[in-house]
């Protein structure tokens, strides 16, 4: 029973492989809706999917800890995805500590101090085996952008100006934290399954953190909108949900791939030319 809906699964995944970009893309679109109808349904509380991301967001760093304290190995690893997160991670600490502080402050605080703890393997513990010319996305490329838009669209809620450039300034670097580490994958093409599993835990947390706001903001009928603050011209609410819908959709392909691979029993995740 068990392989014939295996091999039911992998013929749709090879029948999905053969169709062309936007053939994927509608799928995509088509899947998620369907999956946040689903969620709509059987969750009540939207604050369940928020930390539900949170959770499997821990996972994942979880699984990089065993890579890391097992295998003795970094191999894979994007030390600038790592230093992304870091930061971001620490901004929204300290926007939590300013404006709202509560139980997300303490899920941050621990998957922060995770994070450096990451980070100090990689830069000093086993920086033998970084492979530092593939990581070769500047950090700056990803910050400096993201410091632009949040000068530009940010909430316009009573917090000092401050506060608020910075909040918006971690949630659009959120969105991109992940490029360096999929360009990481993109320069090597084989991802070993530690690494394969965290990006898949990045992607599962992403969706469901953005599928938390798209449900909050359905079930308020926009209030949540509003609670938000309107921001310059009324973008922010707007590029709060693009923010999310982006993470999403940056992980997409790899995580077609990763299931692709599962299903057929591959350890080792290798994709073809132009994924991610």
């Amino acid at each position: 029973m068990m392989k014939d809906v295996k091999s039911r699964i992998q013929y749709v995944m090879l029948w999905i492989r053969r169709q062309p970009q936007k053939i994927k893309a509608y799928l995509c679109v088509v899947s998620a809706m369907t999956v946040l109808v689903f969620l709509r349904v059987i969750v009540h509380d939207n604050e369940y999917l928020f930390l539900a991301s949170e959770a499997v967001h821990a996972m994942g760093i979880s699984v990089l800890i065993y890579k890391l304290t097992k295998e003795k190995t970094c191999a894979g690893l994007s030390l600038k995805t790592q230093e992304l997160t870091a930061l971001y991670l620490g901004v929204r600490l300290y926007c939590s500590f300013v404006m709202a502080f509560d139980l997300h402050t303490l899920l941050d605080s621990a998957a922060f101090f995770t994070t450096l703890w990451v980070i100090y393997m990689i830069r000093l513990k086993l920086r033998p085996t970084y492979m530092e010319d593939r990581d070769n996305v500047p950090i700056y490329y990803v910050v400096v952008p993201c410091v632009v838009v949040s000068s530009l669209i940010h909430p316009s809620t009573r917090h000092h100006i401050i506060n608020r450039l910075f909040w918006a300034f971690c949630v659009y670097l959120e969105a991109v934290s992940v490029l360096p580490q999929l360009r990481v994958i993109q320069n090597t093409k084989i991802v070993e399954p530690f690494t394969a599993h965290y990006v898949f835990a990045l992607g599962i947390a992403r969706f469901l953190s953005c599928a938390h706001w798209i449900l909050e903001v359905l079930d308020t009928r926009g209030g949540l909108l509003t609670a938000l603050g309107s921001g310059v011209y009324g973008l922010w609410p707007f590029m709060v949900i693009v923010s999310e819908t982006i993470q999403t959709f940056i992980l997409a392909d790899f995580c077609y791939y990763y299931v692709q691979s599962l299903m057929g029993g591959q350890l080792v995740l290798r994709l073809p030319s132009g994924v991610v």
